[in-house]
């Protein structure tokens, strides 16, 4: 099979062995996949992963348990254990067996095919377009910030970071009517906020003052945390979304002083991200920049890389051959 393969370099092998399933797995046929930040983190080092990368997808299951069978779906990352003390008590993203697709342990969905536990797959909805649906994971992550930190109306809220995750996170926060700003650098993305009718800031323009009660930082760099930290108010809560190669460590001070609340947030809802695709709460095909197919994925991962692009997309579907 095709796959995008990190090995100490990022490289497209045509001849890739094909997964074999186990039971209780079912083997995924993806037909559209999304480059995210922590993809092209990985290829600089993070995690230290080697192996086909790629866990954002949309496919159809061609084999595995019946009921499955034919069935167009979208996956969550984390293959648990479920039987653990942390998978018993409902925490299994944070299962200390776990795999994740294209992350650790895990080979990833920029190939023909994957095979992922059938617990992991929710089947999309007819009314979805593929475009949409390959934005779900992404879009549960965001979907996270609300179930760790309640918002509502009378709170003032800024997301750091106008990229690919941040957007989709300042969409799920207007839904909660909050005092929100979107703050950035990036020209094209900040015009997308304001047509969203999100508040957009420019950093260079940026007057920071701690009276937010909530930021959520977004960047993918060290800088964000630090700049978070100084625009969030005493007490406040600030929600850490990136990740990112590297020990650049920010000056951790302002948290003991001000007592602010970290918040590590990661994996979301998958239900609440297909329910708000469905009926179009959060708009995503403005986001779309670029598709490639697969054998272009070096490529693909050069454009996502770029700033005048917002979301990548690699285009898989069945091999000529097939």
């Amino acid at each position: 099979m095709r796959a995008v393969v990190f090995d100490s370099t990022l490289r497209f092998d045509p001849h890739h062995r094909d997964p074999s399933i186990e039971e209780g797995e079912c083997l995924i046929r993806p037909s559209l996949a999304g480059i995210c930040a922590t993809d092209l983190h990985l290829t600089r080092g993070y995690m230290n992963f080697t192996g086909i990368l790629g866990h954002e997808m949309v496919g159809v299951v061609v084999d595995g348990p019946k009921d499955w069978r034919g069935k167009r779906v979208a996956a969550e990352i984390n293959c648990v254990c479920r039987r653990c003390p942390m998978c018993t008590a409902g925490l299994s993203t944070h299962c200390p067996n776990r795999t994740v697709m294209g992350i650790d342990g895990r080979n990833g969905c920029f190939a023909d095919l994957i095979a992922l536990p059938h617990q992991n797959l929710h089947a999309v909805p007819d009314r979805l377009t593929d475009e949409q649906a390959v934005f779900v994971e992404p879009l549960a992550a965001a979907y996270q910030v609300l179930v760790q930190c309640p918002i509502d109306k009378r709170m003032t809220v800024s997301v750091v970071g106008t990229g690919r995750l941040g957007l989709l996170v300042l969409q799920v926060l207007k839904t909660t009517g909050c005092q929100l700003t979107a703050i950035g650098r990036n020209h094209k993305t900040l015009l997308l906020c304001e047509k969203m009718g999100i508040q957009p800031i420019h950093v260079d323009d940026l007057v920071a003052q701690p009276d937010r009660h909530v930021v959520v930082e977004c960047t993918g760099s060290p800088d964000g945390l630090d700049l978070a930290l100084r625009l969030v108010q005493p007490r406040g809560t600030v929600v850490l979304k990136s990740t990112y190669a590297g020990d650049a460590v920010p000056n951790l001070a302002p948290v003991v002083v001000n007592e602010v609340n970290i918040v590590g947030s990661r994996c979301g809802p998958f239900g609440e991200a297909l329910n708000a695709l469905a009926r179009e709460a959060v708009e995503v095909r403005s986001m779309i920049s670029r598709t490639f197919s697969i054998e272009r994925a070096l490529e693909a991962f050069d454009a996502a890389a770029r700033p005048d692009n917002v979301k990548v997309l690699l285009k898989i579907g069945s091999p000529k051959n097939a």
